[in-house]
């Protein structure tokens, strides 16, 4: 596997929750940078036996709602 992608949504604390696509990896951070550190840290632990992907892909979801009128 070449890429690990993570679903990122925003919690309405400010904090962020990341979800990894394929794989039960799962993992959470205050802030953005703590979230990186966080998801590297769940990633390498979740590969410890086997070889990692090569990249990692924060894919940020938002959602928005807007009043219609």
């Amino acid at each position: 596997m070449n890429e690990l992608v993570f679903d990122v949504t925003q919690e309405a604390d400010g904090g962020f929750v990341a979800e990894a696509l394929g794989e039960s990896i799962f993992t959470e951070g205050n802030t953005w940078d703590e979230l990186r550190a966080n998801v590297r840290e769940a990633v390498a632990a979740f590969y410890f036996d086997r070889p990692a992907p090569h990249r990692i892909r924060l894919h940020l979801v938002r959602d928005e709602v807007l009043a219609a009128s």
